[in-house]
């Protein structure tokens, strides 16, 4: 296992962390004999961070009886997540953080996240709530190591987001395809010079990037190297670059630990050649093939003067051609907020002005497009969506 170190804490993690939101599932639920032996099997092989969640069903019980059951809580360090949707006065901060740490099994969290914080405006929301001084109070007292957030909206908001508090760390979504979408590159780069440490997320697309390419992109990448899974060409592309500290893998079966574990054995900043990247560069190129808009996301369209985050609407429209409903439903709903009335930045906004496409270098008809995009991925049913988060957030 390759480590990196946490520049606020100096904490040495495993580059591979295992995150616990895809965990193994039997008949009634999940599986704790398999999750024990995952979990044994992992740190056992140096993997030492591990991510859950308090809405990940099931996942925080999980993960505290498989700490208590090999007793490595104190060989590793622990991530969860405050659902900042469900704090609606100081009191929720206590009553939800003493359901984790009972969950848990534990008496302290050493990586402690504001799940999915999207923007400044939500923060502020907790921060009007008290959580600043709650989060100082718990880190006085040694409940919490370092604070960060998790990320899923646009890049502009992330890097807002890194001005508005005195984080210890942040978690984000990037992998070879989401290189310009939501905190993309840019954010990576600006945290990491900040002298944060970096977690991410989907580094695989959940999945996707391992199983489910086009079959000329697969046979590509089994050609160039027989004896090496999908999974680590996309694994080995973020752990060539030196900014992301630890790579969170939702493993679901042993097969896939193993795998895992094999690829972060060796992996190490610039280990990829010319070639490499060559061939990870033509497989973007015939995944995009599959796109219904030539969009390269190179922004010249942004800023809207109306508010439509133009590339977000076009990535998640191109990933649910390419990768299905799931994934491109996923990707619209986070990157342009779109059962957030605070958040939304879809083409409903939109005032066919046209200022987008004077400025497109691909010139595509980004007016008639949007209203493509509104069509696919605006049905009837996420009016309901809409309906519920509202009710949800008061």
């Amino acid at each position: 296992m390759e480590y990196r170190i946490d520049p606020k804490t100096g904490n040495r993690l495993s580059i591979l962390g295992f995150g616990m939101m895809r965990l193994p599932r039997g008949i009634t639920g999940t599986d704790q004999e398999k999750v024990t032996a995952m979990v044994g099997q992992a740190v056992e092989s140096g993997v030492n961070y591990f991510d859950t969640a308090f809405v990940y069903p099931g996942s925080e019980v999980a993960t505290g009886r498989a700490l208590a059951e090999t007793g490595f809580r104190d060989k590793i360090f622990l991530a969860t997540k405050l659902p900042h949707q469900q704090v609606r006065k100081t009191e929720d901060l206590d009553r939800i953080f003493a359901e984790q740490l009972k969950r848990l099994q534990t008496d302290r969290i050493d990586y402690y996240l504001m799940h999915n914080l999207p923007s400044v405006t939500l923060w502020q929301r907790l921060v009007e709530r008290g959580v600043i001084d709650w989060l100082a109070a718990k880190q006085a007292d040694g409940f919490i190591g370092q604070v960060g957030f998790s990320f899923h909206g646009k890049q502009v908001d992330f890097l807002e987001l890194l001005e508005a508090f005195d984080w210890g760390f942040c978690q984000m979504q990037y992998n070879y395809l989401d290189v310009n979408y939501q905190a993309g590159q840019t954010g990576l780069k600006t945290a990491a010079e900040r002298g944060m440490m970096v977690v991410i997320m989907e580094p695989l697309r959940g999945g996707k990037l391992a199983v489910g390419l086009p079959a000329k992109a697969e046979s590509a990448f089994k050609a160039a190297e027989p004896g090496v899974s999908i999974a680590s060409w996309g694994l080995r592309w973020i752990w060539d670059q030196p900014e992301p500290t630890v790579v969170l893998s939702g493993m679901g079966t042993m097969e896939q630990l193993t795998d895992n574990l094999a690829t972060a054995a060796t992996a190490n900043p610039g280990m990829l050649s010319q070639a490499q990247h060559d061939l990870i560069k033509r497989a973007i190129d015939i995944i995009e093939a599959g796109y219904k808009v030539p969009c390269t996301a190179c922004n010249y369209c942004m800023p809207c003067p109306h508010g439509v985050n133009i590339p977000d609407c076009f990535t998640a429209y191109n990933t649910r051609a390419t990768q299905g409903l799931i994934a491109g439903m996923s990707q619209y709903f986070s990157g342009v907020g779109m059962p957030n009335p605070d958040r939304y930045s879809g083409p409903d906004k939109c005032q066919a002005c046209g200022t987008c496409e004077r400025k497109c270098p691909q010139n595509i008809a980004i007016i008639d497009s949007l209203k493509e995009v509104k069509k696919h991925m605006e049905p009837f049913w996420t009016k309901a969506v809409k309906l519920g988060v509202r009710i949800m957030m008061g």
